[in-house]
């Protein structure tokens, strides 16, 4: 997979071509064009084939390879050159309109031609060199093509000051338009541009900087204050806080010691830490996230798609429109040739889709940008379409409405068995699993676990059977009990309920605590104001437990005592009975094969959980669950804006058609009709990175 900078692609109509070509192509396995960031990704054996697309549609882009060590923070900020072109056309043109009347009276008119045609060459050269180009390799209709044939229509009726101005107006517009465009491109790049530059390795005690593709797993990094921190790792020395803000749009820093956790991409705020690397570069978080945001441009959504194949086919339908109102009337009508060659120009101007193929692309992406920056990463155009359609909203429990952070609360003995053995034969059961419950049973057990089970089975949605020497324990829920056909006692606890067993025999049970989140209730009342008809849940825990979470924050509907395969059943029979779109709420560990069955599966603080990234739709960094209504805001706001500038496109190029066709608009309305209606677009579009 290689990464290219598409140098020189000012067009957004063939970057749509490109990248359908490029699909096309044998040898290509995978393709990515973002036209708001002028990257390419690609994987292609056979770069010669790419480099051939890209030409045949547009000669004059250069592909530069981008590393991955070297960022994509280079700008190509080069419009204000390009703009010394058009600032002595302006002079020229202005001359022109000045000293029109005696220069018209010149023999000839040529000192009217020589400062007109100096200033359309100037303002309209490259354009010109363009359409020739693309045309010669079958790429007619273009926003290059239509500029010239409409210009050189107008010099060739004589109507000087109008094609000069008109290319003149073009061109200021499209340098306008190019600013907003890249404007919106660095902001969307300071949102996904958090990939560190170097890290500190230390070798022999020595520290030395390197790129952080150089750094194993194993290896000591040292961070500085206001150092981002590379790979992600274990702090072994140093107390300090971090910024995750970059990842997880968090503002509140939090506190990192010896044995915390850290990602790349954070920020160390105070103290210097030393860390140990747990996972190479390529694995990180960061570089995770990046690749995610980058390639969400494949996944897109159904109107960008349409836009594709609609701009195949406008613009060839308005020129061939122009062409008959150009013939038509003065050929079987009697009309003169002069005004009705004019109507027929005015038309080409209007139907270049430069207001469509931009801002349309630009608004997804701008949504994906804004939703980052909150911490959600959204998956591409059609998550965000999807997203609008969805009215049924199901979360999972453990670890989503509740905290996930269990501690043990009740120890209960059975017979002679006290209650510290009970908790040393769970303790050395569960000492292998890295389950929350294990997690929380470990914690409370203070006494050395020096026994090492000989077998060890974690059975998903029950519990756990070791084996060691003689003995055969048991750790798990009342199903587990049952289906071994052990005798036990029913316990009404609040939390959840462990069973453990000795031998076969019932020896005591252990109370886990967990509590339900601050903003779940919340969140449910926020989605019910964003039109979410139905919020319920699904839950491996008992039936008592699930009643309770389900009444205190007034869902419509729960499911409990399920297995992970039983979620996907349930799941998949709400789909069928409601018929809506269903979004489905996980914390991203053992969630993924229902999470994968929803229409949108959201991964709730799921940063560094590999198959959170790979199988949910949208990946929330943290496990704050407001961030879940938040998503669907912005994915509404994004439509909302997407069909505004839809709207705004058709009904004004709509309208200056037909006004061109009646006689009713200029060639300067014309202009305004396609480079204004781009610029109001594509400035409408930015709005949403600060949604």
């Amino acid at each position: 997979m290689k990464k290219y900078r598409l140098k020189n692609l000012d067009c957004a109509h063939c970057a749509n071509v490109i990248e359908e070509d490029l699909k096309k192509a044998p040898n290509v396995n995978f393709v990515v064009l973002n036209f708001a960031t002028k990257t390419l990704i690609v994987d292609s054996k056979d770069i010669g084939v790419v480099e051939k697309v890209v030409k045949k549609t547009s000669p004059q882009v250069e592909l530069e390879e981008l590393k991955p060590s070297s960022g994509h923070d280079e700008s190509e900020h080069t419009h204000w050159k390009g703009l010394y072109p058009v600032i002595v056309a302006v002079l020229l043109y202005s001359i022109g309109l000045i000293f029109r009347g005696q220069l018209h009276n010149l023999p000839f008119s040529w000192g009217e031609y020589l400062f007109f045609i100096s200033a359309y060459l100037l303002s309209g050269g490259k354009i010109l060199l363009n359409a020739a180009k693309n045309i010669v390799r079958g790429n007619v209709f273009d926003e290059n093509f239509l500029m010239s044939v409409s210009t050189l229509g107008a010099i060739g009726i004589h109507e000087l000051p109008e094609a000069v101005g008109v290319m003149l107006f073009y061109k200021v517009g499209e340098f306008f338009q190019d600013l907003a465009v890249d404007r919106s491109r660095d902001s969307i790049k300071k949102l996904i541009e958090i990939r560190p530059d170097f890290a500190n390795l230390r070798i022999n005690g020595k520290t030395k900087t390197v790129s952080p593709e150089e750094v194993r797993v194993g290896d000591i990094i040292v961070v500085r204050p206001g150092e981002k921190i590379p790979l992600d790792g274990e702090v072994i020395e140093g107390t300090s806080t971090v910024d995750t803000s970059p990842l997880t749009g968090e503002p509140i820093p939090r506190s990192v010691s010896p044995g915390s956790t850290v990602l790349a991409g954070t920020i160390n705020q105070r103290g210097l830490l030393t860390i140990r690397v747990t996972r190479p570069y390529g694995e990180s978080s960061v570089s995770k996230i990046m690749d995610l945001v980058e390639r969400a441009s494949a996944r897109k959504s159904q109107t960008e798609k349409f836009i594709t194949k609609f701009s195949r086919y406008y613009s060839p339908g308005v020129v061939g429109l122009a062409l008959l109102i150009a013939i038509v009337p003065p050929a079987f009508f009697g009309q003169g040739w002069h005004e009705w060659i004019y109507r027929s120009l005015v038309l080409l101007v209007i139907s270049c889709p430069c207001a469509l193929v931009i801002s349309i692309p630009l608004g997804y992406f701008g949504g994906i940008g804004g939703a980052s920056r909150k911490g959600i990463l959204v998956k591409g155009g059609i998550v965000l379409d999807n997203l609008t359609k969805v009215r049924c909203v199901i979360f999972d429990k453990t670890g989503t409405l509740t905290r996930g952070k269990f501690k043990v609360a009740k120890v209960w003995n059975v017979g002679n068995v006290t209650t510290d053995e009970v908790l040393r034969w769970a303790a050395i059961a569960e000492k292998h699993s890295n389950h929350p419950v294990a997690t929380a049973i470990l914690s409370a057990y203070r006494g050395d676990i020096d026994v090492e089970p000989d077998e060890f089975t974690e059975i998903p949605g029950l519990g756990i059977v070791a084996k060691f020497e003689s003995h055969t324990v048991m750790v798990g829920n009342d199903r587990l009990l049952h289906e071994r056909e052990i005798p036990h006692e029913k316990c009404d606890w609040e939390g959840t309920v462990v069973h453990v067993s000795l031998n076969d025999r019932y020896i005591g049970s252990i109370e886990i605590a967990d509590e339900i989140k601050e903003e779940a209730r919340k969140t449910v009342q926020e989605l019910r104001k964003l039109g979410i008809k139905e919020v319920g849940m699904l839950t491996g825990d008992n039936e008592e437990i699930a009643r309770r979470v389900s009444e205190t924050l007034e869902l419509d509907f729960y499911r409990a005592q399920l297995l992970p395969e039983d979620k996907v059943w349930v799941l998949e029979s709400i789909k069928e009975s409601n018929k809506e779109y269903l979004a489905f709420v996980g914390d991203g560990i053992n969630d993924a094969p229902v999470i994968a069955a929803a229409d949108v599966g959201i991964a709730m603080g799921a940063l560094g959980s590999d198959a959170a990234i790979e199988t949910a739709d949208v990946v929330i960094m943290t496990d704050k669950l407001l961030k879940v209504p938040q998503a669907i805001q912005v994915s509404n706001k994004t439509r909302k804006i997407v069909w505004q500038n839809i709207t705004l496109a058709l009904v004004i190029k709509g309208l200056f058609i037909i006004l061109g066709t009646i006689g009713l608009a200029t060639m300067w309305e014309a202009v305004f009709a396609d480079v204004g209606v781009a610029l109001i677009a594509v400035f409408n579009a930015t709005r949403l990175l600060r949604v």
